[in-house]
């Protein structure tokens, strides 16, 4: 009995943090195709930002979501394009 006591608690938070990681994932895939549909092909982007926005992507994409959205979301912000809404 005590042991379920502990158990149902532990499963709750790992399923509230697997939902959160794949909103995360989710708001990072957006984020990446925001960017590459319209930012990646504007002229006289600065090489340093490309480079910084592709590890981002890079970092999504291997579910490091805490390293690539802040970086997009500026990319993006620096482009003047509306942030995707996060769900």
């Amino acid at each position: 009995m005590k042991i379920s006591c502990i158990l149902a608690p532990a499963m709750v938070l790992i399923s509230t943090t697997a939902l959160a990681q794949m909103s995360d994932a989710a708001y990072c895939s957006a984020l990446t195709k925001a960017y590459e549909t319209y930012v990646s092909n504007i002229q006289g982007r600065s090489p340093t930002a490309e480079v910084d926005a592709q590890n981002a992507i890079a970092q999504c994409k291997a579910g490091n979501t805490a390293v690539g959205i802040p970086v997009l979301e500026q990319r993006l912000r620096d482009a003047k394009v509306d942030l995707p809404k996060r769900s």
